[in-house]
Formats: structure tokens, sequence, C-alpha cells
């Protein structure tokens, strides 16, 4: 049997480290360069759509990936982040909007089904500075508690007023019926659109 030196047992042992830090590094490296490179392809081959609508009364034109819900455009692409993104299934009512007039859950709704379609948001309501009198209502009754439901409750009760101008009480919360309110302040919303009502709201011109 061959004796070996301890100067050769070391430099021996030292090159044998190296190699062992140095794999895990490769190893990392490999599937972390792979992952990037997947997905950058897969980015790229997302289908894509130009869609023409009109939001808030201004016609736009703008290419949307057909992954993209209506949420998700009007958030992070048209800068309309008056949408609140609650529960991103279609239970909380947060993100309610107008599609033609009648309210929906924009997490819930692609963006290439509104191609050619009229959408409000709660930015449509006030003109300006100047709040509609469904908004002050609202404020004048205690509506908005912590306020991130309060977009969608505005827009539901707008598309009630639209079609029923002296609802009642009863219809006011059917009508808000798909609208949670965490802070479960929902006598207040509904006096505030039965307040809102009684003032000739609908007076106020529409952005539809």
């Amino acid at each position: 049997m061959s004796k070996i030196s301890r100067r050769e047992f070391l430099e021996g042992t030292g090159i044998g480290l190296v190699i062992a830090a140095a794999v895990p590094s490769l190893v990392q490296a490999g599937p972390r360069a792979t992952s990037t490179a997947a997905a950058e392809t897969q980015a790229s081959a997302v289908p894509r759509t130009v869609i023409r609508l009109v939001v808030n009364g201004v016609e736009r034109r703008v290419e949307v990936e057909d992954r993209w819900t209506l949420a998700e455009l009007l958030r992070d692409h048209l800068g309309l982040t008056g949408t609140k993104i609650g529960c991103d299934r279609g239970e909380c009512g947060a993100c309610t909007v107008l599609l033609d007039g009648k309210p929906i859950y924009s997490c819930s709704y692609l963006a290439v089904w509104v191609d050619g379609r009229l959408i409000q948001t709660v930015e449509g309501l006030a003109q300006g500075d100047r709040l509609h009198p469904l908004q002050e209502a609202f404020i004048e009754h205690d509506g908005p508690q912590c306020g991130f439901c309060t977009p969608g409750q505005l827009m539901s009760a707008w598309a009630l007023l639209e079609r029923n101008h002296h609802p009642t009480a009863d219809e006011v919360r059917a009508a808000l019926v798909g609208n949670i309110c965490r802070c479960s302040n929902y006598n207040r919303y509904v006096e505030a659109v039965l307040a809102a009502a009684a003032a000739g709201s609908m007076n106020a011109p529409s952005k539809l």
C-alpha cells in the first residue's frame, strides 16, 4: 500500500472541497436560467388582441393579453385604480363596474370580451373636483367605513338608480346584495341610496 504524504492529502482534499462547493452553484444556476428563459418564451407566446372600448365617455384602443381580466386592464394599464380587487374570484363585489349600464364583477370578466362596449368606473361619477350627488349622499350618511368596498357599492347603486329613479329600501338591498361590506355598514349604504334618490340624483348627467 502506497503512502500519501500529509501535503498530498491536504492538496487533494482542498481540490475536492472546491469542486463540491462549485457543483451546487452550477446546479442552482442551471434551472434558474432555464426557468427565466421559459418564462420569457411563455410571455411572448401569450395571444394578444387589439380592442376598442369606451371608458367613462372616452374611446380607447388598447392591445391586451387575452388572459387579462377587465380589472387588470382598468387598474394596471389604464390607471383607473378606483376599481378595487378584493377576493379576485367574483364574490365580494369590490371590483364592480358598469358594462353597458349593468353591474359586473370586473375581476371575473376578460378584457377581450369588452371589445366595442361601454364601461363606467367609479372615476366616471365625479365631474372634476365636483362629486356626484350619489357620492355626496354616501358621505353624508356615513356609508364608507374602511372605504374599500365603497366603489363597488357606488356602481351597483348607480346602476339601480339608472333604471329605477325611486327604489324602495328592499329594492336597494336587492341591488347591493352582491357587494360585501366587511365593516357591516349595510344600513347606512341603503339610507344613502334612498336619500340620493329622494334628492333627484339622476338629474345629474350620465357619462355612459
